[in-house]
């Protein structure tokens, strides 16, 4: 089981700011011992506290050139990785992109750590799992994509070239209809494919926002062995392309409202 100040770090992940009283009651205990551990979570750093309430702290959310995107559907996209993280188990390896999402889910690991071996070139990815006990980082060389914090070109395919792990957790700028995933940059696109070939299984996440949509160069199509992990049920072209080619879609089944 969680650790108590595991559980609140999972809290504040997923809800945000909370303040204390919140905490103490989801979590069922008293708020003293709430604000101790709390007091604990922020002399390593994992936390800050603002007036009665507690939020993880902003290192620890990473203050880089994507920001912006890494904002956006925020709420999805940490729902999306709780479902990822989820699925891992310890020794597996994997390949995680450099995508806001896939970000989202290292953060995740990084609250929870398990053993695994993981190889990236997200410069934001390596960042949040440098110091992590359990995990083996191996960080993939070449071009800085400027506003992206990602390593792409012909050094990160060559050191790609022999490495072969169990699977490749990629974000997607776009997932059309068809199911074929695209990218707005050539080279992005190109060392996303080879990681793709690199594993024996391709997990795509996607929030709402990118199904549906074509970005200009394809990194490829989804067959079988992939799964989508995306917020919310897709829209029926992809579910039903899904269902004709076996590939399985994730999403939280939440209870409808009203």
């Amino acid at each position: 089981p969680m650790s108590r100040s595991a559980e609140i770090t999972a809290h504040l992940f997923q809800n945000g700011q909370t303040p204390v009283t919140d905490l103490a009651r989801v979590l069922g205990a008293s708020q003293a011992s709430i604000r101790r551990d709390l007091a604990l979570l922020e002399d390593q750093g994992l936390i800050e506290r603002p007036h009665g309430s507690a939020r993880l702290a902003s290192a620890a959310r990473s203050e880089v050139g994507h920001k912006a995107r890494e904002d956006q559907n925020l709420p999805a996209k940490r729902a999306i990785a709780a479902l990822a993280y989820g699925l891992l188990r310890p020794g597996m390896t994997l390949l995680l992109d450099a995508g806001t999402t896939v970000l989202q889910l290292a953060r995740q690991i990084k609250l929870a750590p398990i053993p695994l071996t993981i190889v990236t070139n997200g410069l934001a990815v390596a960042q949040e799992l440098a110091e992590v006990p359990q995990i083996q980082l191996c960080i993939l060389g070449g071009r800085l994509r400027p506003g992206h914090q990602s390593l792409v070109g012909p050094l990160a395919e060559e050191m790609l070239a022999g490495l072969w792990l169990d699977q490749a957790i990629l974000g997607a700028s776009a997932l059309d209809g068809d199911l074929c995933l695209t990218s707005f940059d050539a080279d992005d696109a190109r060392l996303n494919a080879v990681m793709a070939q690199r594993a024996a299984r391709l997990t795509v996440l996607a929030d709402h926002s990118k199904l549906g949509p074509r970005a200009t160069f394809t990194v490829r199509k989804l067959t079988g062995a992939d799964q989508l992990i995306t917020d919310r049920l897709p829209p029926p072209p992809i579910a039903e392309a899904a269902i004709a080619r076996g590939i399985s879609i994730l999403f939280p089944q939440v209870a409808p409202h009203g």
